[in-house]
């Protein structure tokens, strides 16, 4: 932010002038020109337009009082107040300032009159107003005749300061332009959707007689017309960038079938309804001339990977490579032995890419994809760096895509082959993504949806247990571990500190060692050394390990069918998608399997809902619409990695029908008001809208 000149600022602003300083105040806010001061909307409103007589106030709302200070004294007990008496003839009431300066006492000095906003409550005093608004007013000083808008603000910002810029911005007649309609008549009558300037001035000046409820709720009809904008624009950004990448060309990759039949056969298991349909519409893309960008998305152990595999085979029978790009090392390599196991049986060379890997076994490896003899490389970030040079890249497919950044989906893309067609993209995700949010945030994308489990998934039964009761639960997994089964032990994530999550881990395994001497206990972290974290893996899906403590590494990938146990610890500090992902990695065998969620009293309220949800749900698309109700789609989205510009005002759960509005009204607006689109999206997102997704 600091590396913006001020001369841009200044040029941005048209008709308010603007000091240096202010302009740094309000670049914090996002807001740099005079259409942003525009779209700086008000969070809520106060009635100054009315005066209650101090008998009559109601208790518990927001009220405007006006009367003389009769009295005011600085209390020292039972704690330093400034308390001030207020009467307007028809009763007296007291306002206290916990917090003030001698300035304070000064100015609200007996017979003063003084305007008072606040909340009236009965106190020690009488009916009372804490810290509330007020100003040393004149003998019949006139009402507001709008109500006040509160803005987002920062801090040295005044409340007043923005109600006078954004006041110069609307009642400039220069500001014409600012205001012009960008949607065409039809639109407007069609969805009874207000004017874009009277829906600003009203939400910036609304009059007496507007409903505060409704503004307050945001459903006022110019809140209505604002939202249905802001979607338009998204909706417009992202079918703008699907056909600019259509307009890419790609490698045709038609379905051949003669590998994809090898490994059917080779496999001991039946593909479900759900994975045929999605292989079917993956692999009409990649037969294609134009660029695939398709989102596969499947809860935990629906069988995405093997979708992924039979993808990359339509591929390679054509002659091109293939790169799977996960974002761990255990998930990269465990992607790396399946597959292995599953395609160089048939012929097909696998290598495995990543950070920590010895020289000599990298350089190998960089070798046979750069000469094309490895025709699928699996791997970490390390895939896309300057090095790794593929010979005929086809199809990259990433797995748990929203943990990489837009630029480094972009880097592996650019790995193209050398005829300069754009690979095919495949992106997997074992995160539901609700439809409203898929519908917003993904609408440049084209979606499959792996909807339901393979046969012979047991349900997970989820149990709460306290902390006090960890004694109970060792007991439990000891008899578990005597009768042949496996189990996890998760140590809390602990994201202040990696140091501290790696001696929390380290010494659970010390204390469950001693507890549990008849066990074999094993423990990874992200601490280990790939090959030590290998070696642990293999040794606990191999039998060799009764119980694995772990941190979340194990999170995503990790497979054994015999684990039919799980305890996380301090569930209350993790977040719905991950322990719905760690409670997936049991439950893949035939046998009942338990997740305790061991949580630590006293709970807060966000985590009590979460555990709430975790008990009540397995679903994971209806556990990912609860999270997206609890958290917002910034959060949910997982940081704004998507690179599309986030919604400030519609609300993609609440606001559905207008979604489903925008989304019908951008396709006709691109083919039929190509101009009108255009001058929309330069209102909305203006240079933002250069930032593509890939």
């Amino acid at each position: 932010m600091s590396g913006i000149k001020n001369n841009n600022l200044e040029s941005a602003f048209n008709t308010v002038l603007v000091s240096q300083s202010v302009q740094e105040k309000l670049f914090r806010l996002d807001i740099t020109n005079d259409f942003d001061l525009v779209l700086n909307l008000p969070l809520r409103y106060e009635d100054e337009t009315h005066i209650y007589p101090i008998h009559d106030v109601p208790e518990g709302k927001t009220a405007q009082i006006e009367g003389i200070i009769t009295h005011s004294e600085v209390l020292s007990r039972p704690r330093r107040q400034l308390v001030c008496q207020v009467n307007d003839g028809s009763g007296t009431l007291h306002i206290r300032f916990l917090n003030f300066y001698g300035s304070l006492v000064k100015g609200l000095a007996v017979d003063k009159r003084v305007r008072i906003l606040g909340e009236a409550r009965a106190g020690f005093f009488g009916t009372e107003m804490v810290h509330p608004k007020y100003r040393i007013v004149r003998m019949g000083e006139p009402l507001a005749n709008v109500l006040t808008p509160v803005y987002p603000t920062t801090a040295g910002l005044s409340q007043i300061m923005l109600r006078k810029l954004i006041g110069q911005v609307l009642n400039r007649n220069e500001n014409k332009e600012l205001f012009a309609e960008t949607l065409p008549d039809s639109v407007l009558k069609r969805y009874q959707l207000a004017g874009f300037k009277e829906s600003v001035m009203l939400l910036h000046q609304p009059p007496p007689d507007a409903s505060a409820g409704l503004l307050q709720a945001r459903t006022h009809p110019a809140w209505h017309r604002i939202k249905f904008d802001e979607l338009l624009a998204q909706q417009l950004s992202m079918r703008l960038h699907y056909r600019l990448r259509r307009s890419h060309r790609a490698p045709a990759l038609p379905a051949k079938s003669k590998l994809t039949t090898a490994l059917l056969a080779l496999l001991k298991f039946e593909l479900t309804n759900a994975q045929r349909k999605t292989l079917a519409e993956v692999s009409h893309d990649l037969a294609s001339h134009h660029p695939m960008q398709r989102l596969l998305q499947g809860d935990v152990g629906s069988g995405k990977t093997i979708v992924a595999a039979l993808a990359a085979l339509q591929a390679i029978e054509n002659g091109h490579q293939v790169a799977i790009m996960a974002p761990t090392e255990i998930l990269a390599e465990q992607h790396y032995q399946k597959l292995s196991g599953w395609l160089e049986p048939i012929g097909i060379t696998v290598v495995w890419l990543s950070g920590s890997q010895k020289k000599k076994q990298r350089e190998t490896a960089l070798a046979e994809i750069a000469t094309g003899k490895a025709m699928l490389a699996v791997g970490t970030h390390a895939l896309f760096q300057d090095q790794v040079v593929f010979e005929q890249l086809g199809l990259s497919i990433i797995d748990e895509q929203h943990r990489f950044g837009v630029h480094q989906r972009l880097a592996l893309c650019l790995k193209g082959n050398k005829s300069g067609f754009v690979p095919h993209q495949l992106m997997m995700s074992a995160t539901p993504i609700p439809r409203t949010l898929s519908m917003s945030y993904y609408a440049d994308l084209d979606i499959s949806v792996i909807d339901e489990l393979p046969p012979g998934r047991t349900p997970v039964i989820t149990k709460l247990i306290a902390e006090r009761r960890r004694s109970e639960i060792i007991l439990r997994i000891r008899d578990a571990c005597c009768t042949g089964k496996q189990a996890y032990w998760v140590c809390p994530l602990i994201e202040e500190s990696e140091t501290l999550q790696l001696k929390t881990v380290e010494e659970t395994f010390d204390t469950l060692s001693e507890l549990l001497p008849d066990l074999k206990i094993g423990l990874i972290h992200g601490r280990l050394h790939a090959q030590e974290k290998s070696a642990v893996m293999m040794s606990f899906k191999q039998g060799e390990i009764h119980l694995l403590v772990a941190t979340t590494v194990i999170e995503v990938g990790v497979d054994v069918p015999n684990a039919s146990l799980m305890v996380i610890e301090h569930a209350e500090r993790m977040g719905l998608s991950q322990l719905h992902q760690l409670r997936g990695r049991i439950g893949r065998g035939s046998d009942a399997s338990v997740c305790i969620l061991m949580y630590q009293m006293p709970l807060s309220a966000i985590a009590r809902t979460r555990l709430k949800i975790i008990f009540k749900y397995n679903d994971g698309f209806e556990i990912a619409r609860q999270d997206l109700k609890l958290r917002g789609p910034g959060e949910f989205l997982g940081a704004r990695q998507s690179g599309v510009p986030m919604l400030r005002f519609a609300d993609v759960e609440n606001d559905g029908e207008l979604l489903d509005a925008a989304k019908n009204v951008a396709e006709e607006i691109l083919s039929e008001y190509p101009e009108s689109a255009q001058r929309h999206l330069q209102r909305w997102l203006g240079k933002k809208n250069e930032y593509l997704r890939v």
